[in-house]
């Protein structure tokens, strides 16, 4: 589990207004943030149970409820970064699911303290890897 001390990701609100809009379009969702063709640049948010997350994946927490998990690559770059969830204006260009308002996910981010740095080492990440595990 993370720790409640300091967040591997969070969201603004506007990011929380969209996720809230797509959960009462298409019900349970989860988020996974590749290194993909779009920079990292853009998390992905699926129908929950629609993306199978791998075992080298790692979960990075809850956005409102919504499952974030970051492949195991990406993980080792933004270890020592805090994940900042907001929206851009723009049509979604991934796989990602559209809310229709032309507005997508945008992941910004910002460097640990060496005080969360160090309270992070000590943490390990785990979380529901299926859809069932949401229950």
């Amino acid at each position: 589990m993370t720790s409640n001390l300091v967040d591997r990701v969070i969201a603004t609100d506007g990011a929380l207004a969209l996720l809230v809009a797509l959960r009462e379009k298409y019900g349970p969702l989860m988020f996974f943030q590749s290194g993909g063709c779009d920079d990292g640049s853009s998390p992905w948010c699926y129908a929950l149970g629609e993306f199978c997350v791998g075992t080298a994946d790692v979960y990075l927490g809850n956005l409102d409820g919504t499952p974030f998990y970051v492949g195991h690559e990406q993980f080792e770059y933004w270890r020592h970064a805090q994940l900042i969830i907001d929206v851009a204006n723009g049509a979604v260009e991934t796989d990602s699911l559209d809310g229709g308002g032309k507005k997508r996910f945008l992941t910004r981010s910002r460097l640990f303290s060496e005080e969360e740095n160090s309270l992070l080492e000590k943490t390990v990440l785990t979380g529901p890897r299926h859809a069932a595990d949401f229950g």
